[in-house]
C-alpha cells in the first residue's frame, strides 16, 4: 500500500471480511472480552454501534441496515435453544452485552419486560406472523431524554 486511499479500503475489506463475520458467529464470553479491548480492534468506534450491532445480525429480523443495536420497531419471535419461545418488540434500551430484552403484551393488554436472553442461548429470531404497524403505536411511549449542549466528548454516548 502507497497511498491512504488504498489503506483505507484495505481496513474496510478486513472489516467487512474478518470483522464483522467474526462478530456475527462468535460466543458472548468471546464478544464481551472483545468489547474490553474494542478500541485496539476496531478503532475509536463506540461499541454497540458496532460489535454487538455486527453480533446482533446473525439473527437479520433484530437489526436494520443503518440502525444501531436491535431494531425496536418489529415484533419478533424468539426461539431459545432450551426449546422455548418469547415474542414482542425489541428493547434497544435494555438489550446490553449481548442480552436481548423484549417488551412483550401480557393477555390483559399490559405490557411486560422477557428475557433478557443471552446471546448464546438463542436458536433463531424470525419477525412474529401477528407483527404490525398498529401493535407499534401501541407501545408505552418512551420518556424524552436530552444531551445538554456542553457535555464533553468523552461523555456523550
Amino acid at each position: 500500500m502507497q497511498t491512504f486511499q488504498e489503506l483505507a479500503v484495505s481496513r474496510r475489506q478486513w472489516i467487512d471480511d474478518v470483522l464483522i463475520p467474526w462478530c456475527q458467529q462468535a460466543s458472548q464470553p468471546e464478544l464481551r472480552a472483545a468489547m474490553l479491548d474494542w478500541i485496539n480492534v476496531a478503532g475509536h468506534v463506540d461499541p454497540d454501534s458496532t460489535l454487538w450491532t455486527w453480533a446482533w445480525a446473525r439473527f437479520p429480523a433484530l437489526t436494520h441496515e443503518g440502525v444501531i443495536g436491535v431494531d425496536e420497531t418489529k415484533e419478533v419471535r424468539v426461539r431459545l435453544k432450551s426449546g422455548e419461545d418469547a415474542v414482542g418488540f425489541p428493547d434497544s434500551r435494555e438489550s446490553q452485552n449481548g442480552k436481548l430484552v423484549l417488551l412483550g403484551k401480557t393477555d390483559d393488554g399490559q405490557f411486560e419486560h422477557l428475557g433478557p436472553f443471552a446471546i448464546d442461548d438463542i436458536e433463531t429470531v424470525e419477525i412474529s406472523d401477528d407483527s404490525g404497524s398498529a401493535d407499534v403505536a401501541s407501545l408505552p411511549p418512551r420518556p424524552v431524554t436530552t444531551l445538554d449542549p456542553y457535555t464533553p466528548d468523552n461523555e456523550r454516548v
